[in-house]
């Protein structure tokens, strides 16, 4: 069966680097736009939230299909801001293929390592596109270097720029040997070809040596015609970078500038050419509940049927969207589907077709499309759907636990359920923004990634659900954790309705290497205590965790063993198991030294030259340490790692010590004891 006719892409990068605005000409090129959308003037289609528009920046991926030259492409738009990693992150996990925008001035930036790290762990095959060759201080190869030196990745040139800075005018495509301009009229929509001329031909014909020496190493018939002196067909230059990009053993570069509608079209051409069509990519690893053992899933129409919710997002009119990427089979407007991980079924009212804020409804989604189902009331991010007989779960997505929290409460006291309710809609949305209420004051409570992210759910919260909610000052979320080596026993007997609920247990705790998170064993021999009982001991445990030791933080880094147990038939109860497990856990960790732990973040801040000193010196004002200073043609890319707590307003802080120029990106690196700092 031929490749299907369409493309699930992402485009991803640091931000600022011209994601937005190249897509937006993406959809214009394509005929699914009639006019250029600008982030300047707040009128993109693909930042359609209010915030999005007034902030500047990407906030929610928008998902949007267009055409192009007969292929279906699926596009979604990622935020390049650190705070909204779980957006990117749960795209990544549906794409087939992704671009990637890099500034041609500011390189390779920290979200741009963060999401080229992301696109890794799910083998995502990808093109580069350098934007901004028209901005003063732009350097192609330089791009290029970094790309090699901080991702680790093999950059391949397959245009380059003519001209740089004020004298960008148009691209050499390497692969025909021909000049690629755009005439200024039509908004970039028309451009011509022509051979490459006299005074350029000795650098692109450097640069095409370069290419086709590359790809001659994965092709032996190209190796023959460069040996033979014969022409390359371009068919065969093609083919090899399809077969490459796809094994992701080389990035093709592109480049342009968006802004001046530069470059797009054939980067549309390079999406259709070498990324992957989604029955071209292996099966889907799942795991079978029935069976209990992992199965190999073909991307095909024909097979079972099999969807990801990766994304739940809640419309005023429509109620919640859920959006899917179907896998294997179909499906179907008006059907019923099991969610596997809930193992409930759930019924599709309507199926959507997505483009931003706006949609069309469709009869079905077949295997590699991307949609959005109203009608689920259960489903979450990362939830499995598909038919009752072929029950599986595809692998779950993971998302880092939030670092930072505000107390939030309604001006009135009658909109209490309501901010409530509010808040338990948007960690439905969002699963990296956590709500709760504090059992010993009765305060709401929300965590988030940061102080962006917090700042703008709240504004949706008083904004988009018009719920007046004040909130007060972020706040850091500790940890706890313990440094010794514990075992303690305990008795536990209760009389309930007149029966007596006893359990006898020895738990062991000891500190666990950071980052490694909680673990729980039984060292009991299972024919010495029921299933059942063992389930009640480990839910105490884990119970017991989540509450804290001290001071009611989660307890984290810490390995239980039950060593030791007493069952007797006629008393020994799940109650009283558990029961004893979460008093036993608690009195053990208190006598195991514990430990406060806080959030320590990873500081990527670049500046201008002669405002260094001064911001090394803020960062180490505030407990920061500087790892690392590298030197750019424009300005100093500084490294290092600080406490959560004393990051607070650090924003306000560099552009007043850089006069507006220096910017940041803070993501969460590690615990650490507040004592060792």
């Amino acid at each position: 069966m031929p490749p299907r006719n369409n493309r699930n892409i992402g485009i991803m990068a640091h931000i600022d680097a011209g994601k937005t605005t190249t897509t937006e000409r993406m959809l214009y090129y394509t005929g699914r736009s009639h006019r250029i959308g600008e982030v300047d003037r707040g009128d993109t289609i693909m930042d359609w939230m209010v915030q999005e528009q007034n902030r500047g920046i990407t906030i929610t991926s928008a998902a949007t299909t267009c055409v192009w030259k007969g292929t279906q492409i699926n596009i979604i738009d990622t935020p390049g801001h650190v705070d909204f990693t779980a957006e990117v992150e749960r795209s990544l996990r549906v794409l087939d293929g992704a671009v990637a925008i890099f500034c041609a001035v500011g390189g390779v930036e920290p979200q741009s390592e963060t999401v080229w790290r992301q696109a890794n762990s799910y083998e995502i095959p990808r093109i580069a596109y350098i934007n901004k060759m028209d901005r003063i201080g732009a350097d192609f190869e330089a791009v290029l270097v970094e790309m090699r030196k901080k991702l680790a990745a093999n950059p391949l040139a397959v245009q380059i720029p003519i001209g740089r800075e004020n004298s960008f005018e148009a691209v050499i495509d390497l692969r025909t040997m021909e000049e690629i301009h755009w005439l200024p009229d039509k908004q970039g929509a028309d451009l011509t070809r022509s051979p490459v001329r006299g005074e350029l031909l000795d650098q692109a014909r450097a640069w095409r040596e370069k290419l086709l020496d590359e790809l001659s190493r994965h092709s032996d018939e190209m190796t023959e015609l460069i040996l033979e002196g014969a022409d390359i067909p371009v068919t065969l230059i093609d083919a090899t970078i399809r077969e490459q990009t796809m094994a992701r053993s080389i990035v093709p570069v592109f480049t342009g500038a968006s802004l001046r509608n530069i470059g797009v079209q054939p980067l549309l051409d390079a999406v259709v050419a070498y990324l992957p069509a989604p029955d071209e990519l292996p099966p889907i690893v799942a795991h079978h509940l029935t069976k209990d053992s992992d199965v190999e899933i073909e991307r095909s129409e024909t097979g079972p049927d099999v969807a990801l919710v990766f994304k739940i997002q809640t419309e005023r009119e429509a109620g919640a969207l859920s959006f899917i990427r179907v896998y294997s089979g179909k499906v179907k407007a008006g059907s019923a589907v099991m969610n596997h991980n809930k193992r409930k079924r759930e019924r599709i009212n309507r199926l959507l077709r997505v483009h931003a804020n706006r949609t069309e409804q469709v009869d079905t989604l077949l295997a590699g499309e991307i949609g959005a189902i109203v009608g689920f009331k259960l489903a979450q991010t990362g939830d499995t759907i598909g038919s009752e007989g072929y029950p599986v779960i595809l692998e779950r997505m993971h998302f880092p636990e939030p670092v930072i929290h505000v107390a939030i409460e309604p001006r009135t006291l009658s909109e209490r359920d309501r901010l409530k309710s509010v808040l338990q809609t948007l960690s439905r949305e969002d699963p990296t923004f956590l709500s709760k209420e504090d059992e010993d004051t009765g305060e709401l409570v929300i965590s988030g990634m940061g102080e962006l992210h917090l700042d703008v759910l709240v504004t949706r919260v008083i904004d988009d659900f018009r719920v007046a909610a004040k909130v007060g000052k972020p706040q850091v979320t500790y940890r706890e954790s313990i440094t010794q080596t514990v075992e303690h026993r305990e008795r536990f007997s209760r009389m309930l309705a007149g029966k007596e609920n006893s359990a006898d247990l020895t738990l062991k705790v000891e500190p666990l290497p950071r980052g490694t998170g909680n673990t729980f064993i039984s060292a009991i021999r299972k024919d010495l205590l029921p299933q059942t009982l063992l389930d009640a001991v480990e839910r105490g445990v884990r119970g017991a965790l989540a509450g804290g030791i001290i001071q009611g933080y989660p307890a984290f880094d810490i390995g239980v063993t039950l060593t030791h147990a007493v069952y007797s038939e006629s008393t020994s109860t799940e109650f009283a198991f558990e029961a004893a497990a979460s008093i036993c856990l608690d009195n053990a960790c208190r006598e195991a030294g514990p430990i406060l732990l806080e959030p320590i973040m990873k500081l990527d801040v670049i500046v201008p030259r002669e405002f260094m000193g001064d911001v090394i010196t803020g960062i180490t004002m505030r407990g920061g340490l500087v790892q690392s200073v590298e030197s750019r043609p424009s300005a100093e890319h500084i490294r290092a790692s600080a406490p959560l707590e004393k990051m607070f307003g650090y924003s306000t802080a560099l552009r007043s010590a850089t006069q507006g120029r220096g910017t940041y990106a803070m993501e969460f690196s590690h615990f650490e004891s507040k004592t060792t700092r």
